[in-house]
């Protein structure tokens, strides 16, 4: 496949944590952002440090290991992503514990969907879910940045995940995970789901105007 020219137009398109993150943003710095996300686009370039993490992470939950996979991963990966994987682990452990009992909790395939935000296609791609004994499930996003997810981030990416749960992972909660700090995020329970609805159409309709004048 050959790469977009200048004659062919790159649709918007954004993935939830590009979404999220450009909402999170103000001013001049969304559209800097926004073209960003353009260019990458027509490039079709992007790497995933993360790929060995999430591997690691979804087998102590789907081998029932309590932590082994993750207390060994940083050794595996190139020195250059170590001081990275070392930062991540103790969190992600952290909430491995949390979950309790290793044996009463399996992992469970999620689903990416597609949410339209007006024109916009936002990608919603969880990295995994958990299922427990009692049945109770939740589809995990995870959030890697050393800054905690700010509370519009949050409620942002709990909304799009809650709104598309039944191709994602049907009756399960969403759980955005900050994984340094080994914190679940939940719904709260006063949030007005139409609200963030327009809150995020209006988001979206500034997203589309920006790329499409981004060079």
């Amino acid at each position: 496949m050959t790469a977009p020219t200048s004659a062919t137009p790159v649709t918007p398109y954004a993935t939830l944590l590009g979404f999220t993150r450009y909402v999170d943003r103000t001013g001049p710095t969304k559209a800097t952002f926004v073209g960003g996300l353009r260019r990458q686009r027509a490039s079709r370039h992007g790497f995933n440090p993360h790929g060995q993490f999430v591997k690691a992470l979804k087998a102590d939950v789907a081998f029932h290991t309590g932590g082994t996979h993750l207390a060994q991963v940083a050794d595996l990966v190139k020195p250059r992503w170590r001081p990275l994987y070392e930062a991540l682990v103790p969190g992600a452990t952290r909430w491995l514990q949390s979950l309790g009992e290793p044996a009463g909790v399996d992992l469970a395939q999620t689903r990416d969907a597609l949410a339209m935000l007006g024109d916009l296609p936002v990608k919603i791609n969880p990295q995994f879910g958990v299922r427990y004994a009692d049945g109770r499930a939740e589809a995990i996003r995870l959030h890697f940045d050393e800054a905690p997810p700010s509370e519009e981030a949050t409620l942002a990416t709990l909304h799009l995940m809650a709104r598309h749960m039944d191709a994602v992972l049907p009756h399960a909660e969403p759980v955005p995970l900050a994984v340094r700090r080994g914190e679940a995020h939940r719904m709260p329970a006063d949030v007005k789901p139409e609200q963030i609805e327009q809150w995020l159409a209006g988001e979206a309709a500034a997203f589309r105007a920006i790329w499409s004048t981004a060079a």
